[in-house]
């Protein structure tokens, strides 16, 4: 059986690594009880797609190595683009792909270009189909992420499902339900391989912190070492493009420095539009301390530990609710309803004042308890590829 697993962007890496250990334990297992019966060996294989959505394949080794998973097979060098150009992009080059290599199944997985282009491109070529983090629906056609989704959704043949809500939408939609799989959540697979990895390195935030407090970025003096803090990550569009809109959610985590150091790992994105548009007086001489982009693990190191986390992301959302940590989400919805449901997350919108109103809840001590959902276990990738072998 021959998998192609495709990975385009920083999230994409850290859903594949589990699959990547899983069906590496499972070939080398299937090889050498075949061998034992004396049978002819049939290699369970799989090859790793990089499409190159977000970064060049350089900027991209430090998630594989951190993640324990072989280099590429295939750099497809995507680069950046509108929509339609990098989409368009993507689906020539895979086809190639897949014509010379010919896989029984392709797994995408999440909500990217390179999951709508990789999935769609492949279903042409007649080719299976599985999409990891199926069903998953925000209700916002405004958000590209979602059409991704429901396109990905309708042309796959293997839908597994990460929480329950996933298994009503796909219904809604006219999915079989021989196709629906609840595998659970691939991305606490990794979190829970990072945790240990992060244990055995004895990395901790004070290392991150000798990184985010270079002389370069800030002056002498400045941190307070306090013993709660907060980590904030906000990259989305409609929150960084709009100066107006930035401005007000700087303000509003300015407030809060006020009451305790917040920890800032800058998306280029946003970067890029706090200079062009002047907001950097948000702050400077302030306890925000800004960084630029940490690894998987670095970040990882740094959150965990921390009080509270602003987010306007979405796999930190189910990270958060995991480890028991509050999770302040500035959208206006969510993907991920059972972070809501049952973890730690809270809707606060997309303006300094909701963002604010939860802050006073949170600092009266009204903190949200959450549970773990069902298989959110670490044990995800070893249910998909289970399935993926018997339905061969």
């Amino acid at each position: 059986m021959k998998i192609l697993l495709i990975a385009g962007a920083r999230p994409n890496f850290m859903k594949i690594a589990p699959l990547v250990h899983e069906l590496k334990a499972r070939s080398k297992t299937q090889g050498a009880w075949r061998k034992k019966l004396g049978l002819k060996s049939r290699e369970l294989e799989y090859k790793i797609v990089h499409t190159g959505q977000h970064y060049d394949y350089e900027m991209s080794k430090v998630f594989f190595e951190e993640l324990d998973i072989p280099e590429p097979d295939f750099f497809l060098g995507a680069g950046s683009g509108t929509h339609a150009v990098q989409t368009a992009k993507i689906m020539t080059v895979f086809e190639r792909v897949c014509l010379q290599e010919k896989p029984d199944v392709v797994v995408v997985v999440g909500d990217v270009n390179s999951t709508l282009a990789c999935s769609v491109t492949a279903k042409k070529l007649n080719i299976k189909v599985a999409h990891v983090e199926a069903g998953l629906r925000s209700f916002d056609m405004t958000m590209p992420e979602e059409i991704n989704r429901i396109v990905t959704d309708s042309v796959s043949d293997y839908l597994f499902v990460s929480e329950k809500s996933g298994i009503d939408n796909l219904k809604r939609e006219g999915k079989n339900r021989k196709q629906i799989f609840f595998a659970g959540n691939i991305m606490i697979d990794t979190l829970y391989y990072g945790l240990k990895k992060i244990e055995n390195k004895k990395l901790r935030k004070s290392e991150i912190e000798k990184k985010i407090l270079s002389p370069e970025l800030h002056a002498p003096g400045t941190m307070r070492h306090a013993d709660s803090y907060a980590v904030v990550t906000l990259h989305r569009p409609s929150n960084v493009d709009d100066k107006d809109k930035l401005e007000d959610i700087l303000l509003a985590l300015k407030k809060i420095s006020e009451d305790m150091d917040i920890y800032f790992p800058v998306h280029p994105r946003t970067e890029k539009n706090i200079n062009d548009f002047k907001l950097n007086y948000l702050l400077e001489g302030s306890s925000i301390k800004v960084t630029p982009p940490l690894s998987y693990l670095e970040f990882l190191s740094l959150w965990r530990d921390a009080a509270l986390v602003l987010t306007d992301s979405g796999g930190i959302q189910e990270e958060t609710t995991v480890l028991g940590i509050p999770c302040f989400t500035i959208r206006e919805n969510t993907e991920r309803p059972v972070t809501i449901k049952k973890g730690t997350n809270v809707l606060v919108g997309t303006n300094g004042k909701g963002i604010l109103k939860a802050y006073k809840r949170f600092k009266k001590g009204r903190i949200k308890k959450g549970r773990v959902p069902k298989y959110w276990d670490g044990k995800t990738a070893q249910r998909i590829v289970k399935i993926l072998i018997a339905h061969k």
